[in-house]
This record gives structure tokens, sequence and C-alpha cells, in this order.
């Protein structure tokens, strides 16, 4: 459980969605989840599937995917997605204004302009039709009911996402971005004060 001053600061109406994001509390000091900032590709009653968002490795796509590589938004890296399935790979794209992700073959929509891409497709189909592409490594899950529990519990802050998120060059501080833009509370969460025994894992 987290020392969660603010109490359940979710913004009001935003829930756990496909296309949402989950911000970690300050006081959630696993490793794999410390200061990030998560967008859901899944919430089913089975369970939830995410990504982590500011988590670049040092492989780069031209490294895993070259086809793939003259589509990658800046910075070039391979994301760490999560904890689970390292070896797998996920890819996320936005599709330029008046086209529709759902009705495109090797696209399946995630919420507005974000889909999941299928690997295995020809990038030059699709390249015409991407205005952003993210490739991650892994994955962050949950069982059925486990991310509401640590949602009650206090551990993620459940807010709306902007494609941008997604691509954003901003990694390193896209934590405290996402909380200025929420309004009070959860804006003065982005001035929280690291943990000097944990700097070194953020």
């Amino acid at each position: 459980m987290v020392d969660d001053r603010f109490g359940n600061a979710s913004r009001p109406g935003a829930e756990a969605a496909p296309g949402a994001l989950l911000v970690a509390a300050p006081g959630l000091l696993d490793p794999n989840f410390r200061r990030t900032v998560v967008y859901l590709i899944e919430h089913r009653a089975q369970g939830s599937l995410g990504v982590v968002l500011n988590r670049p490795s040092e492989v780069t796509v031209r490294d895993v995917l070259p086809a793939w590589a003259p589509l990658s938004s800046a910075p070039p890296s391979v994301f760490v997605g999560g904890p689970v399935e390292g070896e797998s790979a996920i890819c996320l794209a936005a599709v330029r204004t008046g086209h529709d992700p759902a009705a495109m073959d090797g696209l399946i929509a995630v919420r507005g302009p974000v889909a999941q891409v299928d690997l295995d497709r020809d990038p030059v189909v699709l390249a015409p039709v991407l205005r952003g592409l993210r490739v991650f490594a892994g994955y962050a899950g949950w069982d059925a009911g486990q991310l509401a529990g640590e949602i009650r519990r206090g551990d993620w802050y459940v807010v709306p996402a902007l494609p941008d998120d997604v691509f954003t060059r901003r990694e390193s501080g896209l934590w405290g971005h996402v909380l200025r833009r929420q309004g009070i509370p959860l804006s003065l969460l982005a001035t929280y004060p690291l943990d000097p025994a944990h700097v070194r894992h953020n």
C-alpha cells in the first residue's frame, strides 16, 4: 500500500478503460513502475494490459525491426513496456486526421487515433496514414480484478490520455507533465520530492 496523502485523487469521471493513463502514485516504489505513466490498451473483466510510456531502452527500433525504423517517433528507442514478456514487441501508432483505424487492415483500434499495429504487415502500406509510431518490449499486465484493487489502494491515478502522450519526446518528464495538466490536487504531486534512497531507480 502506498502512502497517499491526497486520497483517491483520480480526475472526476476518469475510469480505467482502453486509452486511459495510469499514473503511478509517488509512494509506489516498485522499480518496475516507480514514477511511470502506463497507457491502457485493454481493460476487460478477465484482466488488463498496458505499456509504460516513459522508459526508453538503449536498443533502437532499427536494431530489432529495421523495416519499421523510418516510421518510429523520436527518440528512436524501443521502450520498456513492462515486466511481462520482455522479449515480445507491442507497437502503437496514431493515424492521421481523416482516417479510421478500426477500418484499416493491420491496425487494431484502441481509442481515438491510437491503434495497435500488426508488425507482420508491410510498413510501406501503413506509412502514408500514420503520424506517430512507438515500439515497446514487454508490457504491464493485471489479472481479473487486480488493477481495480491497486487503484482503490491508491497505487495509481487514472487520468485521460492525449494521443501524443504515447509518442512524447519528453519521456523523462512525462510523469510530472501529465500530473500538472490535471489541476489541483493532482497537479501538486508533480513536485513531490524524490526519496533519496530511490533516486537511482528514477
